[in-house]
């Protein structure tokens, strides 16, 4: 679907350099801090802006040279774009139709029925939760091949989320051969949904792995500066130290388990991760 081969854009001040691919029936997340890069590699996905070197290829061609039946198979829900405020849902569903051949008007009035999206208010009169949802609803109402989703979730509360998460889920269940590109720095989300997960810092990829291997073999461990010392290091990502102890996050857990059986070994969750790869040192 994707595929990214030492993609660079340069700002003042920032450098993105990336490569990635998404195969067809895949969900692949993207996190990272605020700036880290998320929303410019998605725009250079889009062609929204042009990348200063590199490669950038959807369903094997350069984005800006997409056809118009080719663009028609991408859905997207960018975080600060859409529709007019002023718009009712009425007028959005005019623009639909006349964009998008695929368009399906009933089905479409349905979903956002069943989210309780009012049809005759301005879309300025929304709530947060309400336009996020628009946004994806918008995304998934032609039929894509692959959405594009960026923060579809964030500054919502959990209900909010957990329908926006169930909209995707039954999207990709209705055709195993979507794919999704989804930034998100909500981990719960991600550990969910994605099959795979790129972290990116600084406009680089610092992490690539499936979702159930960090669940799986990613671990932390817990010990005093001595015990570190003498630890096997060959498996630590990254640790964080403080005046008494030393957490360690590890890409093989059992090594450790088996041993070093005194030492404090947990399960590692997305947000761990995120705090010892971004916030520690390697």
């Amino acid at each position: 679907m994707i595929r990214l081969n030492n993609l660079q854009k340069e700002y003042k001040g920032f450098k993105l350099d990336i490569t990635m691919d998404v195969p067809e029936g895949r969900v692949t997340g993207l996190i990272g801090r605020n700036g880290a890069g998320k929303t410019t590699t998605i725009k250079c996905i889009l062609g929204l802006v042009r990348p200063t070197a590199g490669e950038a290829e959807v369903f094997g061609r350069n984005p800006l040279d997409l056809t118009s039946d080719e663009r028609q198979m991408i859905g997207v829900a960018l975080s600060e774009s859409g529709f007019s405020m002023l718009f009712t849902l009425e007028d959005v569903i005019k623009v639909l139709s006349a964009s998008y051949k695929d368009f399906d008007e009933k089905r479409f009035r349905d979903m956002c029925s069943a989210q309780s999206l009012p049809f005759d208010k301005q879309i300025k009169d929304y709530s947060s939760g309400m336009k996020a949802k628009l946004r994806v609803l918008v995304a998934i109402s032609h039929n894509a091949k692959l959405l594009i989703l960026d923060e579809p979730t964030a500054g919502l509360d959990v209900i909010a989320r957990n329908d926006i998460l169930a909209i995707i889920r039954k999207y990709l269940d209705e055709n195993p051969e979507r794919s999704i590109v989804i930034s998100s720095h909500i981990s719960s989300d991600l550990e969910g949904l994605c099959d795979d997960i790129y972290m990116i810092s600084d406009g680089k990829i610092i992490l690539h792995e499936d979702t159930d291997v960090l669940l799986g073999k990613y671990g932390l461990i817990k010990m005093s500066s001595e015990e570190f010392e003498t630890l096997d290091k060959r498996y630590i990502v990254a640790k964080q130290e403080d005046r008494f102890s030393v957490t360690c996050l590890t890409s093989e857990k059992q090594f450790y388990v088996e041993n070093y059986p005194k030492l404090v070994i947990e399960n590692a969750h997305i947000d761990d991760i995120i705090v010892l790869m971004l916030g520690g040192e390697k």
